[in-house]
């Protein structure tokens, strides 16, 4: 009669213990898979590659474009959902192959879907986790809550537009503070936009480059004219926080007067 208790509760712990490492899985999976891609693709997916490869590349365009695109967005949704070496080179590629227009709506779309991916795989992981206890958290941590929860499409979308903040790191720290996945979404997709205009815009001059033995310029996102409408937009963005900032230190200062 004594044992059955034990017996129960331990299939009890076996069966809660499960759906936790479950949740786990999604992330577990994408960080094996990213060590992986990072040690046998770093040699792979690179201009070079390109260069070799360009003849047969537009022969296929040319042949069937939209089997191309598919291609292409797949292989980009699975080098930015297992941070897999090779997302310049294949932000460039679309548009060596796409052209401006299309290269820029197929790498927008391409990166936005692969963030959506980690996200979500954090989110139903470490981020539920994490989220749980800011919840239960109060003094600074309930402030700072209370704070990204006020300016959260704004924070999102200069995570997206200041160039510094690696790409990775904008799609997992959202999902692991609890952001509203279809914000992430919508300011993922518009906040990339400057960036990958500008790598698209490489890709389309890449043939005349390829042609003269040299190499892609990226550093041309640094260059004034371009990295200066982008921090632009960056201090747009940052504008409506600054105000609810002061408006709220005003509003202090007079309950405090009164």
């Amino acid at each position: 009669m004594s044992e059955t208790p034990n017996t129960d509760s331990r299939s009890k712990d076996q069966s809660g213990s499960n759906p936790g490492l479950a949740r786990h899985l999604p992330l577990i999976a994408l960080a094996v898979v990213a060590v992986i891609g990072a040690v046998t693709l770093k040699d792979h997916l690179t201009f070079d590659t390109l260069r070799d490869n360009r003849e047969v590349l537009i022969a296929f365009r040319d042949q069937n474009f939209a089997g191309l695109a598919a291609l292409f967005i797949g292989i980009y949704v699975a080098v930015v959902v297992f941070s897999l070496p090779g997302a310049a080179v294949a932000s460039v590629t679309g548009g060596f192959l796409f052209g401006l227009a299309a290269g820029t709506a197929l790498n927008v779309m391409s990166a936005t879907i692969g963030a959506a991916g980690i996200f979500l795989a954090a989110r139903w992981g470490l981020g539920a986790m994490l989220t749980a206890r800011i919840e239960a958290a109060e003094g600074r941590v309930q402030m700072l809550k209370q704070a990204l929860r006020e300016n959260e499409v704004e924070v999102l979308l200069l995570l997206r537009l200041v160039p510094a903040v690696p790409f990775f790191v904008a799609n997992l720290l959202p999902a692991l503070v609890g952001v509203k996945f279809r914000n992430f979404l919508w300011t993922t997709a518009v906040g990339i936009i400057p960036g990958a205009i500008v790598f698209t815009w490489i890709g389309v001059g890449v043939g005349a480059v390829f042609d003269r033995g040299g190499e892609p310029d990226l550093s041309l996102l640094w260059e004034p004219h371009v990295i200066g409408p982008i921090l632009g937009l960056c201090v747009l963005a940052a504008m409506p926080i600054v105000v609810k900032y002061f408006r709220g230190t005003l509003r202090g200062k007079r309950n405090k007067d009164s």
